[in-house]
């Protein structure tokens, strides 16, 4: 399930109408920008009772192209490791 700036904007500016919705939309660009750089420091994102967000680093890889079986060097790369905490996976989950 992915959710879209514009639709979590508008679900704020819904749940809290006494907020404009340019300071809502600009606390949600600081928000997202100050997690995108805590993950380009390898520093791990903690939101208590939801979930952490930790980068993690792939090592370069020799891998194979199925339709031609041709060997293919894959450099190393960064990836976003995602885990849901307990609390929200039973919340989500209907117990």
């Amino acid at each position: 399930m992915a959710v879209v700036k514009s639709k979590l904007l508008n679900n704020l500016s819904n749940n809290w109408p006494n907020f404009l919705k340019k300071d809502l939309s600009k606390l949600i660009e600081i928000i997202l920008s100050q997690i995108e750089k805590s993950l380009e420091r390898n520093e791990r994102v903690e939101l208590r009772d939801v979930f952490t967000l930790e980068s993690r680093t792939q090592k370069a890889r020799t891998a194979r192209n199925p339709k031609t079986n041709e060997k293919v060097k894959v450099p190393e790369k960064k990836t976003v490791h995602f885990k849901m905490s307990k609390k929200w996976f039973k919340d989500l989950n209907n117990g």
